[in-house]
C-alpha cells in the first residue's frame, strides 16, 4: 500500500474552468448593476424651437428701377394719370376710384366696383342695367408698395417686387397695366384686352397738355406710349410712403414711442407666431399661404388663388385702421374678427367649405393666437398706422373728365 497521494493529472484544467466561471459571474453582476443604474429616463430627442420671425422699421428712403428713375415731374404726371378716367374703356373709372387717399389708397368695401359704378367707398354701387361683375378681390393699399418684396434685412429689388394677392406681377410698372386691361376693373365693354392700350395711347396723344407733359418727362420719346404711362403711374405710386409710424420710431431707437401695453401686444404677436409670415419691415413675407378663408358670396365662382392652390399672399399689416375690410376678399370686417379667425384655426371647422384641415398651410397650423392676447395684439397693430402720407388730389385732369371717375 502506497503512502504518497495519487497525482490528479486534470487539476490544472479544473482550476482554469473555475476561474472562467468566477469571471463570467462577476461580469454578469457588474453589467446588471450598471444596467440598473441607467434606469433613469430614456433620452428624448430635442426639437429645435420654431423661429418667431423678425420685424423691423421701414427704410427712410426707397429704391427705384434702373430704367425708371423718379423725378418730381414724373411723379406729378403719374398723379394726373392716376386720377384721370381717360384710361378706362368707358371713361368712368380711374385708378383712384378703388385706391383713394381717404381709405389709405385702398377701399372700404369688400370687393371693388370698377366699370359702370358710381360713388366712393361704401357708397359705391353699380349703375342701372349693369352686366359688369365685381372685381374678384379686395383692393389692397398702394401705400408703401415701393418696399414690396423687402426682406428682414432690408433687401429688395424694385424690378422684381411681387404684386397682387397672387403675386402674378413683378414691379409696379408691370402691375399698373393690368387693371387697365381687366374687363371688370377699367376696360369694360367695347374694347378687347389687346386693343385697350392702343386706345389709351390714341386718347392721350390727342390731348395737347398730355403731349407736353410726356415730352418733358420722357424727352427721348416722340409720342405718348403705354409703356411710359405705366412708368409714370408706377413712379407716383412708389412715392406714396407712410414710413414713420410709432412702431417705426420705436424700432429706430425711440423707446418712449410705444406704451407698455403696446409692447405686451408686440411680444404676444411674436410668441403667437404671427411674425413668421408677417415679417420684415412691411410685416409681410410676400409669400402665398392657404388659410381657408370663406368665399365671398358676391362671386359666382370659387377663387382658387395662387396657381389654383387656394393660397393668397401675406398682406402688409401697415395702416390697417384705414384699409378695412380684411383678407383677400374682404370677408372679415374687423381686426378683432381677424384674430378670432386665427384662434379658431385650432378646433373649429374651416370657414371655406371647399377645403379641409389637412390642406392648411403649415405655418398657419403652428400659429397659436390666444384669446386673452387679442386686445393687446390689436393695440400693437395700431402702432403701425401712419396718417402722414401724400393725400394731394388734383383739382382737374387734362382730359377734363371728373377727377377720380364717377365717385360723386
Amino acid at each position: 500500500m502506497r503512502d504518497d497521494p495519487v497525482r490528479d493529472n486534470n487539476m490544472p484544467f479544473r482550476i482554469f474552468c473555475y476561474i472562467v466561471l468566477i469571471l463570467t459571474v462577476s461580469a454578469f453582476f457588474v453589467n446588471a448593476c450598471k444596467s440598473s443604474g441607467d434606469r433613469t429616463q430614456p433620452t428624448t430627442k430635442k426639437t429645435k424651437p420654431l423661429d418667431e420671425g423678425t420685424i423691423a422699421a421701414l427704410p427712410l428712403t426707397y429704391k427705384t428701377p434702373a430704367d425708371n428713375p423718379s423725378t418730381p415731374e414724373k411723379i406729378e404726371l403719374g398723379r394726373l394719370l392716376f386720377y384721370d378716367p381717360i384710361l378706362s374703356g368707358s371713361k368712368d373709372v380711374a385708378c383712384a376710384t378703388c385706391h383713394h387717399p381717404e381709405f389709405g389708397y385702398a377701399e372700404s368695401i369688400d370687393l371693388s366696383i370698377g366699370v359702370n359704378g358710381t360713388g366712393l367707398g361704401e357708397k359705391r354701387i353699380f349703375r342701372s342695367n349693369n352686366n359688369i361683375p365685381f372685381v374678384k378681390r379686395n383692393a389692397p393699399s398702394i401705400l408703401n408698395t415701393a418696399f414690396n418684396g423687402i426682406d428682414a434685412n432690408g433687401n429688395y429689388v424694385p424690378e422684381e417686387a411681387p404684386m397682387f394677392w397672387d403675386n402674378r406681377a413683378k414691379s409696379l410698372e408691370e402691375q399698373v397695366s393690368m387693371p387697365v386691361k381687366a374687363f371688370e376693373e377699367m376696360r369694360g365693354h367695347g374694347f378687347e384686352e389687346a386693343d385697350i392700350s392702343v386706345e389709351v395711347e390714341k386718347r392721350l396723344n390727342a390731348i395737347p397738355e398730355y403731349r407736353k407733359l410726356f415730352a418733358e418727362v420722357f424727352p427721348e420719346e416722340t409720342s405718348v406710349s403705354f409703356t411710359n404711362v405705366a412708368k409714370a403711374i408706377a413712379t407716383f405710386e412708389r412715392s406714396l410712403i407712410a414710413n414713420n409710424s410709432r412702431f417705426d420710431q420705436y424700432m429706430r431707437g425711440d423707446k418712449k414711442a410705444l406704451s407698455s401695453r403696446e409692447l405686451d401686444g408686440m411680444r404676444a404677436f411674436m410668441t403667437s407666431g404671427c411674425a413668421r409670415c408677417h415679417s420684415g419691415p412691411m410685416l409681410s413675407n410676400f409669400k402665398p399661404h392657404l388659410l381657408g378663408v370663406a368665399e365671398n358670396k358676391k362671386l359666382p365662382f370659387i377663387d382658387s388663388g395662387f396657381n389654383g392652390t387656394f393660397a393668397f399672399r401675406t398682406p402688409t399689416l401697415r395702416n390697417l385702421r384705414l384699409t378695412r375690410p380684411y383678407m383677400h376678399n374682404g370677408t372679415i370686417q374687423t381686426l378683432d374678427n381677424v384674430l378670432l379667425f386665427y384662434e379658431d384655426l385650432h378646433g373649429k371647422e374651416l370657414a371655406n367649405k371647399n377645403l379641409n384641415r389637412s390642406q392648411l398651410d403649415s405655418l398657419a397650423v403652428q400659429l397659436k393666437v390666444q384669446f386673452r392676447d387679442i386686445d393687446a395684439i390689436i393695440e400693437f397693430l395700431n402702432t403701425l398706422n401712419d396718417n402722414d402720407y401724400d393725400r394731394k388730389i388734383p383739382e382737374k385732369v387734362p382730359s377734363g373728365l371728373p377727377v377720380g371717375g364717377k365717385i360723386k
